[in-house]
């Protein structure tokens, strides 16, 4: 017979402090500057690192592209929305932030590289950053935390213009990256999040005795 009981265990979760995240966002941030002052010094070899779409070979880029740029007026622009979204997300938890971050990545490599026209080369932190606004926006429904749908309702008002980058636009963007990457947050907060909508004890660990 199969019998299951509550875990006497405390649950604990991995959550940097503000001050632990914004070193780890900081270091993230000033990583992909350095990327790109080697790249610029190098005439721009690094970016044969990205993603190479509809080839084969070119799947390894999808673990590189994110923080690589086409430019420094490229990285500009990424820079603010990757430190302040991937801050949010991280106060959640280190664990759901690499989970998060990684399936955001995996999707918007996937989906740009299916969709893009052959011969371009797909670089750029855009489809993580939409992994995390649609994470945010999405774990507020599921996990109904009033903290956490208030954040969601923030990024919303301040970031919520992003949404229609995922669809098609002028040339040299990928919206494909980022209807991926949004596609990815979404799951992400379903996967992490959809429990706490099963009822109270939906969080509480359980140990299975066969």
């Amino acid at each position: 017979m199969t019998q299951s009981y509550p875990s006497t265990l405390p649950a604990h979760r991995t959550s940097p402090s503000p001050g632990g995240a914004v070193v780890v966002m900081t270091a993230l941030l000033a990583g992909m500057w350095l990327l790109e002052t080697l790249d610029q010094l190098s005439g721009e070899r690094l970016d044969g690192y990205g993603i190479h779409a509809r080839e084969i070979d070119g799947l390894a880029g999808i673990a590189t592209a994110p923080f690589l740029h086409a430019g420094w007026d490229h990285l500009i622009s990424n820079s603010l929305p990757f430190w302040v979204l991937g801050f949010l997300v991280l106060l959640g938890g280190l664990a759901r932030w690499l989970i998060s971050s990684a399936i955001s990545i995996v999707s918007s490599g996937l989906t740009a590289w299916m969709l893009t026209p052959a011969d371009t080369v797909i670089v750029g932190a855009s489809g993580l950053i939409f992994g995390w606004l649609t994470y945010l926006l999405a774990r507020g429904l599921w996990s109904r935390s009033v903290p956490q749908i208030l954040v969601a309702v923030g990024v919303l008002v301040v970031y919520g213009g992003l949404i229609w980058g995922v669809l098609p636009s002028g040339s040299g963007i990928s919206w494909q990256a980022h209807l991926g990457g949004a596609i990815g947050g979404v799951l992400a907060a379903w996967l992490l999040h959809r429990r706490s909508s099963r009822g109270p004890d939906s969080g509480q660990a359980r140990a299975y005795r066969y």
